[in-house]
């Protein structure tokens, strides 16, 4: 939390929030809505998604339960990283009788298998942008410290697979117990019985990411026109900066900063198009989340 009220303090001390307020009265929110939609509809997705993870183990999951446990999961990750997750399966838990742990193990389950849509989504954008990150590599970072951080980290990563292969101490335990989990879940997905289902949720789930990303943009009139490998990099930027503070507070804009600048954007509309971006999926998650732990009981009780 103390890192992301520094970021914002940073981010704002670069620009005017005058300067910053003209540019949200400027945007164009026809696009800004669009964006929202699609952001909506990755949820709702997510939502639907859960219910395969869960029939195996035998329950069936209440679809308007599975929505609000969704929402309420983000809402909860503003305050405590991490603690939605554990929110999402309490919620089931009390609502729908999954025991904490197998609810905790499919979101789990979830969360590889987004890694891995990730993964490909960078390798896709390098493979196609291969070289311009190249020449930009190399144009501003020394070959031979790319070369020696290489051999670092492969050094690195040969002694610290080695210590946990050969380890028999209760932490080592605990970690390759918590790896083959996540092999094992991600597995898996392979495995249940509507896998292509599943899998289509999980690549719809991150087209409506990529999305409402690339719509919203339209929405700042001084970015345009925005070459496509902007839009991409951005985006896996701005995914890993949500992981860096509580959803993304004041991270998420500086990453779009750091992201753009390198294709010569303009820096001002990039912060204020990372700021708009941020606050008004920040405002979804706010309201539909609020509303989704107000009326959890009320539902339940009707049921």
């Amino acid at each position: 939390m103390l890192l992301g009220v520094l970021l914002v303090w940073y981010s704002l001390s670069k620009i005017s929030i005058t300067e910053l307020i003209q540019y949200f009265k400027n945007a164009n929110y026809w696009w800004i809505g669009l964006g929202l939609l699609f952001g909506f509809l990755s949820h709702l997705s997510r939502a639907y998604r859960w219910k395969y993870l869960l029939e195996p183990l035998g329950y069936t999951l209440r679809f308007p339960n599975s929505i609000m446990a969704v929402f309420a999961t983000y809402l909860v990750n503003y305050t405590i990283p991490r603690a939605g997750e554990v929110t999402r399966a309490t919620i089931i838990t009390n609502y729908e009788g999954v025991p904490f742990e197998k609810g905790f193990g499919t979101i789990v389950s979830e969360r590889v298998a987004d890694m891995i849509v990730l993964l490909g989504i960078i390798a896709v954008t390098m493979s196609l942008q291969f070289d311009f990150i190249y020449n930009f590599l190399f144009s501003n970072i020394k070959p031979l410290k790319i070369v020696l951080v290489s051999i670092g980290l492969l050094v690195a990563s040969f002694l610290i697979f080695t210590y946990f292969k050969r380890s028999k101490s209760t932490f080592a335990l605990k970690i390759k117990n918590f790896l083959y989990g996540l092999i094992e879940g991600a597995l898996s997905i392979f495995k249940m019985k509507h896998k292509w289902a599943f899998i289509g949720h999980t690549l719809f789930i991150w087209t409506m990411y990529v999305l409402m990303f690339y719509v919203t943009s339209f929405a700042v009139e001084e970015l345009q026109p925005i070459p496509m490998a902007a839009i991409l990099i951005g985006f896996i930027a701005g995914s890993f900066s949500i992981a860096a503070t509580n959803g993304g507070i004041g991270s998420y804009p500086e990453a779009i900063v750091l992201a753009f600048l390198v294709f010569g954007l303009p820096e001002d509309p990039s912060r204020a198009f990372g700021w708009i971006m941020w606050a008004s999926q920040t405002l979804m998650i706010i309201i539909v989340g609020g509303l989704s732990l107000i009326y959890l009981p009320i539902y339940n009780r009707k049921e």
